[in-house]
């Protein structure tokens, strides 16, 4: 499937937005298409040679100006060197996309603490530590910025096995909701995007190897039967970080192929087939006809 850009070639002219976990998979195609569309990207993860690799391959691919600078988005002290060179590089802040996160596919009682803090310091420490430090700059500086925090359905509706992950991603997202409405004032706008299956080599093989691989293939759980491409997310990822969606904030957009709606009691019924339906039409009929004779 060849997803082309929505938006116009110059729908980001002149700003600056930071992506972190911008060296590899989602961040990395989010970041090609806003270069794309005329921003500067600072891209920041804590592996500074992927980062410089990335940065190398994206000028190349769309001549969009890119500064990597390594960060450990729990650390605060790095968070404001990012700021700081990117300020320095590009002159200004205009959006934050907190896409750094970890997670472990596990049965919860297996975990470590070690294991459970190491997650949620990534996902929810980072974006808050990430939001705060630039949102206190936007307000000194009366910025008028944009946040888009990377979320997950199961924010909202919970689930088991990735339960780190959960408690992370629904503080990170009651956070956009909380600030939406507090930092409205100051022109600051704060969004969500909740993403189904867009698989990633690398990430997607370390969440699910063989054979688990194969007994998780999200397509047969998706209504539109197939799992996401990453021109489309970052379609949508463009669009909320543009002035185009100026009167939108503290909401979380899906975009799961209406993956989380199959869970509702009888969606399973999608296995049954066609004969299938037609021996329960038949069943239902003569129980109805049962019933009013009786």
């Amino acid at each position: 499937m060849n997803v082309s850009g929505m938006l116009r070639d110059d729908a980001l002219k002149g700003k600056t937005i930071i992506v972190t976990g911008g060296g590899t998979g989602l961040g990395k195609s989010i970041s090609r298409y806003l270069l794309q569309l005329g921003a500067n990207v600072t891209i920041c993860s804590r592996r500074q040679n992927v980062i410089d690799e990335t940065a190398k391959e994206l000028m190349a691919e769309t001549g969009g100006q890119v500064l990597a600078v390594a960060c450990d988005v729990r650390n605060t002290t790095e968070i404001e060197n990012v700021m700081a060179r990117t300020i320095d590089t590009f002159g200004r802040i205009d959006g934050l996309l907190n896409n750094s996160a970890g997670n472990f596919i596990s049965p919860t009682e297996r975990l470590s603490y070690k294991a459970f803090d190491t997650i949620v310091d990534i996902v929810l420490r980072g974006t808050y530590y990430f939001t705060l430090a630039v949102g206190k700059y936007w307000i000194e500086n009366k910025i008028p910025g944009t946040v888009l925090n990377i979320s997950t359905t199961y924010a909202t509706t919970g689930s088991g096995y990735v339960v780190p992950s959960a408690v992370a991603k629904g503080g990170a997202l009651i956070m956009t909701k909380s600030l939406a409405a507090e930092w409205g004032k100051y022109g600051i706008r704060l969004n969500a995007i909740a993403p189904g299956p867009f698989p990633t080599k690398g990430a997607w093989d370390r969440l699910f190897p063989e054979p688990l691989a194969s007994m998780m293939d999200p397509t047969s759980r998706i209504p539109l039967h197939r799992v996401g491409e990453h021109g489309e997310l970052a379609n949508l990822a463009a669009f909320l970080l543009s002035d185009f969606s100026g009167y939108i904030t503290g909401e979380s957009i899906t975009i799961d192929g209406g993956e989380v709606l199959m869970a509702g009691e009888f969606s399973h019924l999608e296995k049954v087939t066609s004969d299938q339906w037609d021996m329960i039409e038949q069943t239902i009929k003569q129980a109805n006809r049962a019933s009013k004779k009786e």
